[in-house]
């Protein structure tokens, strides 16, 4: 079973995002700061991520490059409500995906390679 971390201060969206990749048969913990993100990373060890760039305690996107530094195999996703962001030099590696959320979004970054 692939295992799935969210990173997001929007604990409704994550309770939905997880209730439906779990029917998926994925395995999902959920953050909901940075710094918790980063610790279930280390510990947890997932298999693909959906990490919000405007948590409360710092910029999820400015911390994407170095987590697939050290985590290659991770599929990344880029979480924003904010379309109009301009991505970073390495977050064009990685799968943008845009708020409101759809389950068709969310399938598609599931298959997408990074």
């Amino acid at each position: 079973m692939k295992k799935v971390l969210i990173i997001d201060d929007e604990t409704d969206l994550c309770f939905l995002l997880k209730v439906y990749l779990n029917l998926k048969h994925y395995d999902v913990v959920v953050a909901n700061t940075l710094v918790d993100g980063l610790q279930k990373i280390n510990s947890y060890h997932p298999d693909i991520l959906f990490l919000d760039n405007n948590l409360p305690d710092g910029m999820g996107w400015n911390m994407a490059c170095a987590i697939s530094d050290v985590n290659p195999r991770l599929k990344i996703n880029l979480m924003t409500g904010q379309p109009n962001i301009a991505p970073q030099p390495c977050d064009e590696q990685f799968t943008i995906i845009e708020k409101p959320l759809s389950y068709s979004k969310i399938d598609s970054s599931l298959t997408n390679k990074n």
